[in-house]
């Protein structure tokens, strides 16, 4: 879950032992529900989005106009975030790795579920496996960190090419075929065609699947994660046995997979598709 000014948990709340500055908490709340707003807001709306009356909100807002982290606007008086919250979401967005922010996520996926959990990126020839959590009971499979995935047929593949450019994919479903890119046209219209139904499939369901192929008796499920700027980053697949993850679209394992790729999104600063 995002942490929001709603959301936001009070000071007592915590149970890990370590201090805190409830003031910070407080103002902090501002910040979030600023960062929340599409536009500037009056001070009433402002407080009240934030769990406070104006008279509370105010002093707080005069230290983050101090520090640059809020301006006020001449006309109206309305509140927005200023220059210094620009620079600070600027430079975490510098420093912000996708794999590092993909990792925990997968984790905690692989140990939820028991299922296999990779992480893939397109690489030079494709998506391609850079992080593999092992099944909790074996899954006798030839899956690799470095493997490049078929793009059309496996569910990883599937999920990049309802996210990737056309051209990306042709260059790669190409090489995959050992076929020059730009080949006949024949073969164009044969991959668009099943990358326009691969597309269909994943805007309805949120995910992509892969029953019993490219291995028999193997299920798997993937999504896509989006960063700030709605690029893909990096597909997350869940893959088991058929008897422990299910081929149902609205299975554990498809909602659980469709759940972390969101989480990864929001980690990134991106928006989950809807």
């Amino acid at each position: 879950m995002p942490l929001t000014a709603r959301n936001l948990p009070a000071p007592e709340e915590a149970e890990d032992g370590r201090r805190a500055v409830q003031s910070v908490e407080v103002g902090g709340r501002l910040l979030l529900a600023l960062a929340e707003s599409p536009g500037p807001l009056p001070l009433k709306e402002l407080a009240a989005r934030a769990g406070l009356v104006p008279s509370r909100a105010h002093p707080y807002l005069v230290s983050f106009q101090r520090l640059g982290l809020v301006e006020q606007e001449p006309g109206s008086g309305y509140y927005a975030l200023g220059a210094a919250a620009l620079q600070i979401g600027l430079t975490c967005l510098h420093q912000l790795d996708p794999l590092k922010a993909a990792e925990p996520v997968a984790q905690e996926l692989a140990r939820n579920t028991g299922h296999a959990v990779a992480i893939a990126v397109w690489g030079n020839f494709g998506p391609t496996i850079v992080r593999l959590v092992e099944a909790k009971q074996p899954l006798h499979i030839m899956l690799r960190v470095g493997s490049v995935m078929s793009v059309l047929g496996t569910a990883t593949g599937r999920a990049f090419a309802a996210a990737m450019p056309p051209e990306e994919l042709e260059r790669a479903i190409a090489l995959a075929a050992g076929e020059e890119v730009g080949g006949s046209r024949a073969g164009a219209k044969s991959w668009r065609k099943e990358l326009e139904e691969v597309t269909a499939e994943v805007k309805r369901h949120g995910v992509s699947r892969a029953a019993g192929r490219p291995i028999p008796g193997v299920n798997a499920f993937s999504a896509a994660a989006f960063d700030h700027e709605g690029q893909c980053a990096l597909v997350l697949t869940a893959l088991d046995h058929d008897e422990r993850l299910k081929s149902d679209w609205n299975s554990a394992g498809a909602r659980a997979v469709r759940d972390a790729a969101a989480a990864i999104t929001r980690r990134l600063g991106g928006a989950p598709a809807r």
